[in-house]
């Protein structure tokens, strides 16, 4: 049993993290930092509007804070397909999915925009390649967003309602979205969100009378009539205050029922899936986030640092990379050099990271702390490019942590370093004065003093053949190239992927990746 001294008092209500959560989604989605706040208020009116009974209305309040929380999956595959996928779906927000020459036009402007100065042979191949592989590839890539979205619920323990209904963010009431269901088949929460988050988007866009011009036109195709009957009828009403930006404090305040509190065990795990959400974002950092929080917290051990701070520390580094959800897949996963422009957008990531975790006091504690894991002692870091008189010692432990992981993992310029290169490139460091030498003492013991990991059973009967190849598969590789790098046949690595997918109860891509980072199958 644990001394008062060591409990854990720290609390933060369920609402409160899936605020800070919809605020990443809204990065990850290129929206302004309020819109799923805006939305879920709207939303709320319009259960209200409905007479939705509480836990109907518990549906719509949460549907509304994460119903893209499945979205920063296989973002990868959009940037391959289309360059920068936020500036992608910023364009296509507004736009019915269904309004096949609108939404062709928009994609070909962002692949001829992402080939600019490709030769004039290579940009044509871009544009219809992207024509002939978009409409499978983005079809795949929505389901996998659905998966995912109801896994990370599942994990939250949200209720078998708002998990179904986070599986149907891309349907339509005509049937013609993602999945195919239609009518009322689809979730009540879904069908009210769907409209409101649209009337968001396009009020902010046109004004009200755009909203309700939409709402009409998109009446029996996008929206439930009786949604959008209602909407237009009301639409002055339920969108007064929408552009004053509603509080935070007011979005908190529509939560129905009781409040949901999450503390020790509870709220780590749903620390957990948080990194998860993050590291996601590129096939290139799955599983970064927990790796960097466990090597954090054995270090600041070994640096005698209290347990209180120490168990702080590894949540500051579950959190530490959330912000990265606001930089484009593309950038994340360019093979050469990045440009000065590129680097800025990636030094944003850390500011990010502090303004997801702003709210409320307790989130922001940790935010802080998260995201002071890219500063250096020379003040050379970022975002706050702090000096050595601004760190404390645990910003130091996370930052010499997140360097010696990172190293250790591949990227799309460079295979991952050795465990030895990894501590020589941090001792240098040290040397340079960017990072503390008793910080990255206690990193290369933690590091070094961990056993070697035994041969066990991989979960779910997968065997050693199936763990190889669903690595590959969750860093993005296609099927052909799997079976070039296993020396396989192409039909033996699709048959390995469809046993793995029966095994592990997934049917995307995107799905199986998550179910690898949960598992901590990723590494050999």
């Amino acid at each position: 049993m644990r001394t008062a001294r060591n409990q854990d008092f720290t609390e933060i209500r369920l609402a409160e993290l899936m605020a800070a959560l919809s605020v990443a989604s809204d990065l990850a989605m290129g929206q302004p930092l309020d819109y799923a706040l805006c939305s879920c208020v709207l939303a709320m009116r319009i259960g209200e509007e409905l007479g939705l009974d509480t836990d109907e209305q518990r549906d719509v309040y949460y549907q509304a804070l994460l119903r893209y929380i499945g979205c920063n999956a296989e973002t990868d595959r959009m940037a391959a397909i289309a360059g920068d996928e936020l500036a992608l779906r910023t364009d296509v927000a507004g736009l019915d999915t269904a309004d096949t020459a609108r939404m062709l036009g928009v994609l070909l402007r962002h692949i001829r925009g992402a080939h600019a100065h490709a030769s004039p042979l290579a940009r044509a191949r871009a544009l219809i390649d992207g024509v002939i592989r978009a409409p499978g590839a983005f079809e795949e890539i929505f389901h996998g967003h659905c998966e995912v979205a109801r896994r990370l619920a599942e994990r939250l323990e949200f209720n078998a309602s708002l998990v179904r209904g986070l599986g149907q963010l891309y349907a339509r009431w005509d049937g013609r979205g993602v999945p195919a269901i239609q009518g009322e088949d689809i979730a009540i929460a879904v069908r009210v969100v769907t409209l409101a988050q649209d009337a968001v988007i396009l009020a902010r866009l046109g004004g009200v009378d755009a909203a309700v011009t939409a709402a009409r036109t998109r009446r029996g195709r996008v929206y439930d009539p009786r949604i959008a009957d209602l909407f237009c009828r009301r639409a002055t009403t339920l969108m007064s205050g929408l552009d004053d930006e509603p509080s935070w404090e007011a979005a908190l305040a529509l939560e129905p029922g009781p409040p949901r509190r999450l503390t020790g065990d509870a709220l780590d795990n749903a620390l957990r899936v948080l990194a998860d959400y993050a590291d996601i974002k590129s096939p290139f950092a799955l599983n970064h986030s927990s790796r960097v929080a466990e090597l954090a917290v054995n270090a600041a051990k070994a640096h005698a640092l209290p347990a209180a701070d120490a168990h702080e520390l590894w949540r500051a580094g579950m959190l530490h990379d959330v912000g990265r959800v606001g930089v484009s897949a593309g950038i994340w996963g360019k093979p050469g050099a990045l440009t000065e422009r590129e680097w800025e957008k990636v030094r944003l990531h850390s500011y990010y990271t502090e303004r997801v975790l702003a709210r409320p006091d307790t989130l922001a504690r940790l935010g802080r702390l998260a995201a002071s894991g890219h500063e250096r002692l020379d003040g050379g870091g970022y975002h706050r490019r702090a000096g050595a008189s601004m760190l404390a010692p645990g910003a130091r432990i996370l930052a010499a942590a997140d360097a010696y992981c990172a190293m250790g993992e591949p990227r799309p310029h460079r295979e991952p370093l050795t465990a030895e290169a990894a501590a020589r490139a941090l001792r240098d460091d040290v040397r340079a004065g960017r990072l503390d030498g008793d910080a990255v003492q206690s990193v290369l013991a933690a590091a070094g003093h961990r056993l070697p990991a035994s041969k066990r059973d991989h979960v779910a009967g997968l065997t050693e053949r199936e763990v190889e190849v669903l690595r590959l598969l969750a860093r993005g590789h296609p099927t052909k190239r799997i079976a070039r790098l296993l020396d396989i046949s192409v039909k033996t690595a699709d048959n390995h992927i469809q046993h793995i997918y029966g095994k592990i109860g997934v049917t995307t891509r995107a799905g199986a990746t998550l179910y690898a980072m949960e598992k901590h199958l990723l590494s050999p």
